[in-house]
């Protein structure tokens, strides 16, 4: 686990192109308000919007996701807590005036990004 990159993996690193690119700037690795440990992987610190880039292991993506056979109550417990943690995460920023979006990393960047480009631009 202390090998797996907590910020600026391939899809994020993706994705934040396809944004620059269509001119949009961001903050990256934002600490959430109020959560000591907690960043957001791409933030329009303005407009309000959240962008998390979510690993399928590390999140649990109903497509993706895996669970592995090998010490299987630990890891159960970890990757639910996981879950756990973003939910709670999203609520303390739905609670702050954030729009959160959350994207999987087997989204192709420029979906993805068009994603995002539509909540910035309906947040006006």
């Amino acid at each position: 686990m202390s090998t797996a990159r907590r910020r600026d993996t391939a899809p994020e690193l993706a994705i934040r192109r396809q944004l620059h690119a269509r001119g949009l700037r961001y903050r990256v690795a934002y600490p959430v308000p109020g959560q000591r440990r907690r960043t957001i992987d791409i933030a329009f610190t303005r407009k309000r919007i959240a962008v998390f880039v979510d690993g399928c292991f590390w999140h649990g993506c109903p497509e993706h996701g895996t669970r592995p056979r090998a010490n299987s109550d630990w890891w159960t417990r970890k990757l639910t807590a996981n879950q756990v943690r973003d939910r709670d995460t999203d609520r303390v920023l739905s609670a702050m005036g954030w729009k959160v979006l959350r994207l999987w990393e087997h989204e192709s960047p420029a979906a993805a990004a068009e994603k995002v480009v539509a909540a910035v631009a309906a947040v006006g």
